[in-house]
């Protein structure tokens, strides 16, 4: 008994050892298959009610709208994906822009309860002229209650998004619909077109030609008719969500204010009983971003344009938008794993700001108006006029690229015009790509250059369009080559692996 004493520290220290190479041996190859196992993809989705209340003004017009009825609530549509090293997130607003401080706002408070990173998450407008003034623009002021509600709920979203991740699959791929595009800026006969808001009559386009007049020769501009689908759903094949985007600008046509979602809301609605009806916990989530529509509306202007009662156009293009991208939904292909990534760049720009003789024409215009209601548009540019004065020489804009396994996704924060969006997409070495416009903050209408040269209400300068005349290629140019960056990293990371 005293040698067995003295032996079991011994005794214990070799059997202990031999317990441990045993242990390592074994563990060790243990981790190695783990190591080499893939990482699981996951998604998940959900919406947060955005919805005004009574007397909140909204944007879309020349002067103040206020709501007087919600016909349909107005929601933040969050969709996150996670490919087991890297989340990103998107938010489609039903706004018509999203400032840049509510965007910084909200993705802060992403960060701060989720981990996303800022630059991982994409937060774009619809663009639908009945939701809630988030941004001022000529008559309409936004209101600070609504403004700090709708960042907290747009950051809320994407939480709500983040708790409902699990696994999943997803795919990506390009529909089509031409039906419903109809570029909005026209060419018209000689001394046809009316003087702009500063008084002159230069312009070699208009805006919302008079449907069917004999005074138009041709559009413009080119349409965008390609429908960008990303989706995801669950191992057995059940949807989670889908996101689109459709270089569409609202259609309208929405009852006397009324506070509605547009075509974006009713797409989303429609989604979800053709695709998904009995999905609610989790809930399936359906939205439509705006691709490049600054220069393209719902309008044929060859004919004569028929009235319809509220919500039926609308409700129209919803339908057939649904029809297409239900289609590519179940044809596309499912990948049980894709990898993720996001660029963005933080650019600046100048500003066209007004001459010292345009500040004093404008005052003396708002002098004469003596502080009643605004009713021309010479008034109305006059008192854009004073405040763009106020404006910096240059501005700050976000531009962000994300990637979906092979799927690539552009955005600005501008109202962009198509042919932008057509030169991006053709040049992007991601294949396919799609654009988001309205997003991470909003600097107003993006024409090219030749299109500035054309003139209109695109380029007239205001809160709505003051970028400096360059703006479209350096624009262009980031947004490529934070693409190409993407596109240089996948390569990379497949090499390694």
């Amino acid at each position: 008994m005293k040698g067995w004493g003295r032996m079991r520290p011994g005794i214990f220290l070799w059997v202990a050892h031999g317990v441990c190479l045993a242990f390592l041996a074994a563990a060790v190859p243990l981790a190695a298959a783990r190591a080499e196992e893939p990482a699981v993809f996951k998604a998940g989705a959900a919406t947060a009610n955005i919805s005004p209340w009574i007397g909140l003004s909204m944007n879309g017009g020349m002067s103040d709208n206020p709501v007087k009825h919600v016909h349909d609530e107005l929601h933040a549509r969050a969709i996150a994906l996670d490919d087991g090293a890297t989340r990103i997130a998107f938010v489609i607003v039903d706004s018509c822009m999203v400032p840049r401080e509510v965007v910084a706002a909200a993705k802060a408070r992403v960060t701060e309860q989720t981990g996303i990173p800022a630059d991982h998450v994409l937060i774009s407008a619809t663009h639908a002229h009945s939701a809630p003034a988030s941004t001022p623009v000529f008559q309409t002021d936004q209101d600070p209650k609504y403004v700090r509600f709708l960042a907290a709920r747009i950051g809320d979203a994407v939480t709500f998004a983040v708790n409902n991740l699990a696994p999943a699959q997803v795919g990506w791929g390009m529909g089509r619909n031409a039906d419903q595009l109809f570029n909005r800026r026209w060419k018209k006969k000689p001394g046809t077109i009316p003087p702009d808001p500063f008084g002159k009559t230069g312009d070699q386009a208009q805006m919302n030609p008079t449907p069917g007049s004999a005074d138009l020769v041709e559009p413009a501009g080119p349409v965008d008719p390609e429908v960008g689908v990303l989706a995801v759903r669950t191992p057995d094949g059940t949807p989670i969500a889908v996101l689109s985007a459709y270089g569409l600008h609202y259609v309208g046509g929405v009852g006397g204010g009324h506070a509605s979602a547009d075509y974006y809301g009713a797409f989303a609605r429609k989604m979800r009983q053709r695709l998904a009806p009995d999905a609610t916990n989790p809930p399936f989530v359906a939205a439509m971003a705006n691709g490049t529509s600054g220069d393209v509306n719902n309008i044929n202007f060859r004919n004569p344009r028929p009235a319809a009662p509220p919500y039926e156009q609308l409700n129209r293009v919803a339908d057939d938008l649904a029809a297409e991208v239900i289609r590519v939904v179940r044809s596309i292909e499912y990948h049980d794993h894709a990898t993720l990534d996001a660029a963005t760049a933080e650019i600046s720009l100048g500003v066209r700001l007004p001459t010292p003789e345009e500040i004093t024409r404008a005052e003396k215009i708002l002098d004469d108006a003596q502080g009643k209601p605004l009713q021309s548009l010479e008034q109305v540019y006059a008192r854009e006029t004073v405040l763009i004065a106020k404006y910096p020489a240059q501005v700050p804009l976000t531009i962000q690229a994300l990637r979906v396994g092979e799927l690539g996704i552009a955005a600005a924060p501008c109202e962009v015009f198509t042919e932008i969006g057509l030169e991006i997409k053709a040049k992007s070495p991601l294949k396919p790509t799609f654009t988001i416009e309205l997003a991470n903050g909003y600097n107003g209408y993006l024409p090219t250059k030749a299109q500035h040269a054309l003139g209109g209400y695109e380029t007239w300068r205001a809160r709505s369009s003051y970028l400096e005349v360059d703006a479209a290629s350096k624009i262009t140019a980031t947004a490529l080559k934070l693409l190409g960056d993407l596109k240089a990293r996948a390569s990379s990371s497949a090499e390694t692996h």
